[in-house]
């Protein structure tokens, strides 16, 4: 958490806060969240913001002169943007406990935003590059296909030969980017296929209703501006928080019962994470007996 809906929801607002504006100002007040150029450089100081990036859980400020910072939101990192009321004053400046980078910047109209990095756990982090070409070769390029984009034969190439369990792989980066604990959950159960069964099983039509049930399960997350959890405290950079928790069929429902066939929901540790699911609904397979 966050994942894929969540960091795109983030970057949508962010465009709408930052897009076109110039960057005046940066201050970094932990420099072990960052990696590279951690100077006015790297933090885009002077640049024209010109595009905001994603792949998978990774999004980036992309600037008018190449230059790229890559945001990874981790489990607990935030960007928020406020306006910024008076430009001279060091309090908009001063570090709290969690905020560890911030940002001034004037918009095209004359409006000076503040932008803030937090991140309490510290599980995420930010990035810097000359260019977003060599963001995507250094970082990006690590990963699997998107997960909004990808298609049933890079899905299908993920699954073959992997003896792990559906529900582990599906939580593999470089498999499959976007993908957490939640949307697993939730895609599994639409696409009617068992969490803890081998991926290396998953075959033909049931590899397209997989990717299919993932795109669609992704999209309509992305639309209700993701999921705010009791304990993720998630908004995007507005402070807006999601509402696609309350259409989750599976995640977080352990020992409930199931809202289309009525069975208890099942709960099980699969690839180190919690897991719910439809043992009716997502029923395995019956394994062929032998012959003779």
């Amino acid at each position: 958490m966050p994942e894929l809906p969540e960091v795109e929801t983030v970057r949508r607002s962010l465009e709408r806060a930052i897009l076109g504006a110039r960057v005046e100002r940066a201050a970094l007040h932990r420099a072990d969240v960052l990696t590279g150029d951690a100077g006015p450089d790297g933090l885009l100081v002077g640049a024209r913001i010109a595009s905001l990036a994603r792949h998978g859980k990774h999004m980036a400020i992309v600037a008018d002169d190449g230059r790229a910072l890559e945001i990874h939101l981790g489990m607990s990192g935030a960007v928020r943007c406020e306006a910024a009321r008076d430009a001279e004053s060091l309090g908009p400046w001063e570090a709290s406990e969690h905020v560890h980078a911030a940002w001034l910047l004037r918009a095209s109209s004359g409006a000076r935003v503040l932008m803030r990095f937090s991140d309490p756990r510290r599980f995420g982090g930010l990035w810097t590059f000359p260019s977003e070409a060599a963001l995507r070769a250094e970082r990006w390029s690590r990963l699997g296909p998107d997960a909004l984009t990808i298609g049933a034969e890079d899905l299908a190439a993920g699954l073959r030969g992997a003896r792990r369990a559906l529900k582990a792989v599906l939580l593999d980066q470089t498999v499959i980017a976007g993908v957490g604990n939640i949307y697993a959950d939730e895609s599994l159960f639409a696409a009617r296929l068992s969490p803890v069964r081998s991926a290396r099983g998953v075959r033909g039509e049931e590899v397209g209703r997989l990717r299919d049930a993932i795109v669609a399960t992704l999209c309509r997350a992305v639309e209700a501006g993701g999921s705010t959890l009791r304990d993720g405290g998630y908004a995007d950079a507005a402070g807006a928080e999601g509402a696609y928790q309350a259409s989750h069929a599976v995640y977080g429902r352990g020992g409930e019962t199931c809202r289309e066939c009525g069975r208890r929901l099942r709960t099980a540790v699969v690839g180190g994470r919690t897991t719910v699911w439809c043992a009716r609904c997502q029923a395995a397979p019956a394994r062929r007996r032998p012959v003779g």
